[in-house]
C-alpha cells in the first residue's frame, strides 16, 4: 500500500511540469521485450508475453488520450518476423485476429473517437487477420480526433520501395512527371501517407535502433531509448519520454 501511494506521488512529481503546448503530436513505439520477458518468468510461454504486452500497448493508448497525444504509431510485427518458431507466429495471429475484433466494440475507442489503421503488407498476412483488421477500420474509419496506427507486415525500406513503385506507375500513365517527383510526393506514397511525422520515437528494452520502422518519417524525428521491457513499462516510464522530448531543443537539418 506504501509502495503504491509512493509510486503515484513519484508519478505526479515528474508529471507536474509536462507543458500541453509541448506534447507530440505524433509518438511512434517500437514495442521490444515481449520475448525476453518470457524467457526472464522461467517457464512462461512467449505468446504470454505478448499477451502482457497488448494490456501495455492498452495502457499507453490511455496515457496517450490523457496527455492529449493524437496520433500513436506501433511497431507490432515486421516482415522479418515471419521467421520467428512457427508457433510464436501463429499465435500472434491468432492474438491479432482476437485484439482487432475487440477493438470494433471497444468502449474506449469510441468514447475517445479513435481511428484504428494498419500499415504494411498485410497481403501477406492471413486472410483471417486481414478480416479482423477490416472490421475495426471499418468501425473506427468515421473518426478523426486521434489515431492508432499498428505496423504489421512491416518494413521501412520496403515502404520506401512500394512508394517509388506508385510514383513509377504514376509517371508511366503520364498522370506525373519526372519533375514532380520531390520529397512531398514520396511522402504522399507511403504506408503513412498524409500523416505528419512522428516527433518523438520511442523504443524499450535497451536496444538503441529503429529496426527499420519508420526510416523516411523519422528524419527528424526525437529518439529516446528506454531500458524497460515493454510489458514491464509503466506510466512513469512514458512520462519521462514525453519529458525528455519537451526538454530538448528541436534542430531541423544540423
Amino acid at each position: 500500500m506504501a509502495e503504491n501511494i509512493l509510486y503515484r506521488l513519484y508519478e505526479w512529481y515528474i508529471s507536474r511540469d509536462l507543458k500541453p503546448e509541448k506534447m507530440p503530436k505524433h509518438v511512434a513505439i517500437i514495442m521490444d521485450g515481449n520475448r525476453r520477458y518470457s524467457k526472464l518468468q522461467g517457464n512462461m510461454d512467449v505468446i504470454k508475453g505478448h499477451e502482457i504486452g497488448v494490456d501495455t500497448l492498452e495502457k499507453v493508448l490511455d496515457w496517450s488520450i490523457e496527455l492529449g497525444i493524437e496520433i500513436i504509431t506501433v511497431y507490432a510485427f515486421s516482415t522479418e518476423n515471419f521467421n520467428r518458431p512457427q508457433h510464436e507466429v501463429e499465435g500472434l495471429m491468432k492474438l491479432f485476429v482476437k485484439n482487432f475484433k475487440r477493438l470494433v466494440d471497444h468502449e474506449k475507442i469510441h468514447k475517445n473517437e479513435v481511428k484504428v489503421k494498419v500499415v504494411g503488407r498485410t497481403e501477406l498476412i492471413p486472410e483471417s487477420v486481414r478480416e479482423a483488421i477490416k472490421e475495426a477500420e471499418d468501425a473506427t474509419a468515421h473518426y478523426d480526433k486521434r489515431l492508432f496506427n499498428i505496423a504489421i507486415g512491416y518494413d521501412g525500406r520496403l515502404e520506401i520501395i512500394d512508394s517509388f513503385k506508385k510514383i513509377i506507375q504514376q509517371v508511366q500513365a503520364g498522370e506525373i512527371t519526372i519533375d514532380d517527383v520531390d520529397e512531398e510526393l514520396v511522402s504522399k506514397n507511403l504506408y503513412t501517407g498524409g500523416l505528419d511525422d512522428p516527433n518523438l520515437i520511442i523504443r524499450t528494452s535497451g536496444e538503441e535502433r529503429l529496426s527499420g520502422f519508420l526510416l523516411w518519417q523519422s528524419s527528424y524525428s526525437e529518439l529516446y531509448f528506454c531500458e524497460t521491457l515493454w510489458p514491464e513499462l509503466r506510466k512513469v516510464d512514458f512520462i519521462r519520454a514525453i519529458r525528455s522530448y519537451q526538454e530538448r531543443e528541436r534542430r531541423f537539418g544540423v
